[in-house]
């Protein structure tokens, strides 16, 4: 839904639009085991918001400046469909809240709460978070953020414009710290290449003193512990990641391999919430293989594999868990707008004995008992 308005005055016009947006996105799910919140554990079936997407709302808008130039700014908020709360811990614009300055010759510069750039260039060739998967695809813990849990507060990005293929981003996130310039901060950059039908992608993220606990400050900064979007909370985080896709007719095909690292780890977040997880470092290595197939026009059927590897140090001993993980999605659209699927994730952790890593967890749907989890979800989603 767009709202347009030209404002004319003395013999300079500007035109400005705003749109209203937003995405809903509701299912059945089955999940195979679940702790409950009393303790015990078994299955449950239940209606859950976000199996692919996670509920929102938002306005976006622009104002042509003139000379190729225009303002622009984003207010998008998160929700769970199921009883209406606010998400990202009760924040109004907890999703993104930005405005900024765009330039048809070189790029855009925006200011605020904003993804980071291992998310805007590598999720899209992935089947977790913004590929097709969604967010039941994500790799254990979104430990790489590829499925949209973090944002980066305080935060300064520029992305430019398409270079015969060539796009490159990068940004800074501030502490906004009196005792402390790099006590919860952060940076990224990233470039793609498209050309034809094949994309490549490669990005960098580092979070200094991410959820600002280790750090001695408030769980503000650049990545908030008050609204999870600190996934790992610890001293350092470093994300190395690299993406290939390739579309050849009606089959895409596409390879992800990212490196998490976090020095001096103190939480993780699983299940939704945070549990202790205090050691010397923990390193993930995945490495994802999704394909997709358009049978018709309306019906595509898709999976991906993800594998990592972990390595946990702790204070007298070290473990190498390992995850394995298959996602498979049948999706049929009843319109440009609102489609239909049936998604099921089946996650199996083994060689660890670190409590906290030991049990299966697929994204936020409920930390399993053993060290294993499947969630079959059919559901609906609708985009305006």
């Amino acid at each position: 839904m767009a709202i347009g308005a030209a404002v004319a005055s003395g013999g300079v016009h500007a035109q400005s639009s705003v749109t209203l947006y937003g995405l809903l996105d509701v299912g059945v799910d089955y999940i195979s085991n679940q702790k409950g919140t009393s303790g015990g554990s078994g299955k449950s079936v239940g209606l859950q918001s976000g199996n692919l997407n996670p509920d929102r709302w938002g306005l976006r808008g622009s104002e042509d400046l003139g000379a190729g130039l225009s303002a622009i700014f984003t207010l998008e908020n998160g929700f769970t469909l199921n009883n209406g709360k606010f998400g990202q811990g009760g924040d109004e614009f907890g999703r993104q809240a930005f405005v900024g300055l765009a330039s048809r010759q070189y790029g855009q510069v925006t200011l605020g709460r904003q993804y980071d750039d291992v998310l805007n260039f590598i999720s899209p060739l992935s089947a977790a978070g913004l590929g097709f998967g969604g967010v039941l695809a994500s790799h254990p813990f979104d430990n790489d953020n590829l499925a949209l849990s973090a944002r980066m507060n305080n935060a300064v990005m520029f992305r430019s414009i398409d270079y015969s293929g060539l796009k490159v981003g990068g940004g800074y996130a501030f502490s906004n710290s009196a005792t402390g310039f790099r006590q919860n901060n952060a940076f990224t950059a990233a470039a793609s290449y498209d050309r034809g039908n094949l994309s490549l992608a490669a990005a960098f993220f580092q979070a200094n003193h991410p959820g600002g606990v280790n750090s001695g400050n408030t769980a503000g900064g650049a990545l908030s512990s008050s609204d999870t979007d600190a996934q790992l909370v610890g001293d350092r985080q470093r994300i190395y990641a690299a993406a290939a896709h390739y579309v050849l007719g009606a089959t895409e095909v596409g390879f992800v391999f990212t490196r998490t690292s976090l020095d001096g780890p103190s939480e993780i977040a699983h299940g939704g919430a945070y549990v202790p997880l205090v050691g010397n470092w923990i390193t993930f290595y995945n490495y994802e293989l999704n394909a997709r197939y358009a049978v018709t026009p309306a019906f595509h059927v898709g999976g991906a594999y993800t594998y990592t590897q972990g390595h946990f140090v702790g204070a007298s001993s070290s473990v190498s868990p390992k995850w394995n993980q298959l996602m498979l999605q049948a999706d049929y659209a009843l319109s440009r707008r609102t489609d239909v699927y049936l998604e099921g994730t089946y996650q199996r952790v083994t060689n660890t004995s670190v409590a906290a890593l030991s049990d299966a967890g697929i994204y936020s749907f409920g930390t399993s008992s053993s060290n294993r989890q499947a969630i079959v979800a059919v559901g609906i989603r609708t985009k305006f």
